[in-house]
């Protein structure tokens, strides 16, 4: 299997609305409640940047991401980011080459650094993989993230500098 990462299509919409929504449905990485619908088209061509891991092979949509500012004005060289994997292609590093790809593209937009608000705590392989690949860990928010049985798991803010990591 040969996995590249490249923009989305608009043919990719439909495979993306199902990964996102397999996430969001897992209710704990992503802190959206609700899925995507009719608005998936106006959501990911939003974003500043949206990229997707595909089979090179089989043509096969794996994974996804979305870049977009993570704040305004004097802030807004700051990105944010969130990553999505299909259940099925999980532990085969297809996230670590979307985060890569992430790291490689943010400059071209702008962005100085890659921030990310509220990795759960108990997400252990994320949070593995954005050590691995660099991340500074900012510390613990306590009870951040609010699961779907109601109880509150920490959160664990992460960033890049895009600018050292470039050099």
């Amino acid at each position: 299997m040969t996995i590249i990462i490249r923009p989305y299509q608009e043919q990719d919409l439909p495979s993306m609305t199902a990964i996102w929504n397999e996430v969001v449905k897992e209710g704990n990485a992503f802190p959206q409640e609700n899925c995507l619908g009719e608005d998936a088209a106006g959501f990911f061509a939003s974003q500043s940047h949206c990229g997707v891991a595909v089979d090179n092979d089989t043509g096969e949509l794996l994974g996804l991401y979305i870049l977009h500012p993570n704040n305004v004005g004097r802030c807004g060289h700051i990105a944010n980011a969130s990553y999505a994997v299909a259940s099925g292609a999980r532990n085969r590093h297809i996230g670590e080459k979307l985060v890569t790809d992430c790291i490689q593209t943010a400059p071209s937009y702008g962005f100085r650094v890659l921030q990310f608000n509220a990795v759960v705590r108990t997400n252990a392989a994320a949070r593995h993989l954005y050590e691995k690949l660099g991340f500074v860990p900012l510390g613990v928010i306590p009870g951040g993230f609010r699961k779907d049985d109601g109880s509150y798991e920490d959160i664990c803010p992460y960033y890049i500098d895009l600018m050292q990591h470039e050099a």
